[in-house]
């Protein structure tokens, strides 16, 4: 197995089949409503699972296609939305544990991201339903639903270190 590996077709065949199950998660997403957060995490599973097996560059390949593809298939425009704003996450996480404090540069991270990414589909891309949705949480409510956001985060990040360490 280990000469496999090596191989270039190996890691095309394997990032092809495991992006085709990527777009296929992001497609379950209009399913269950909770699968709106749901499936761009496992998604990122996948990535951390391409990325480990062949390598960074085919992991962000991997991701660049995953986000494309979900953006233009899925039904569900937020989680695509989330997917290709957080995707790429596995990729950089070691280099965000290098740094002191890791865990201040992810949540500052995630944070940015997230709250970027709502302003643009609420305010850019006119999303009304989900202003609609925060209007109707109520301030209070959207900031709890933040900090169950970043804690949903941070185990993910707790399962992509324990899961695939090398």
């Amino acid at each position: 197995m280990a000469s496999s590996k090596r191989n270039p077709a190996y890691a095309v065949a394997l990032g092809g089949v495991l992006a085709a199950l990527g777009v296929v998660v992001m497609c379950l997403g209009t399913l269950i409503p909770v699968a709106t957060f749901i499936c761009p995490m496992a998604c990122m599973i996948l990535a951390q699972v391409v990325m480990k097996t062949c390598g960074g560059k085919m992991g962000w390949s991997w991701y660049g296609a995953v986000a494309v593809l979900s953006l233009l298939l899925s039904p569900d425009k937020e989680a695509a939305a989330v997917f290709a704003a957080l995707g790429y996450y596995p990729m950089v996480k070691p280099r965000l544990e290098r740094k002191k404090l890791p865990w201040l540069w992810k949540g500052l991270l995630f944070n940015a991201v997230i709250l970027a990414l709502y302003w643009l589909l609420i305010h850019l891309f006119g999303l009304d339903a989900l202003a609609e949705e925060f209007a109707e949480a109520g301030k209070v409510m959207t900031v709890v639903m933040l900090i169950l956001g970043n804690v949903t985060f941070f185990l993910l990040d707790r399962v992509l270190s324990k899961r695939f360490r090398r």
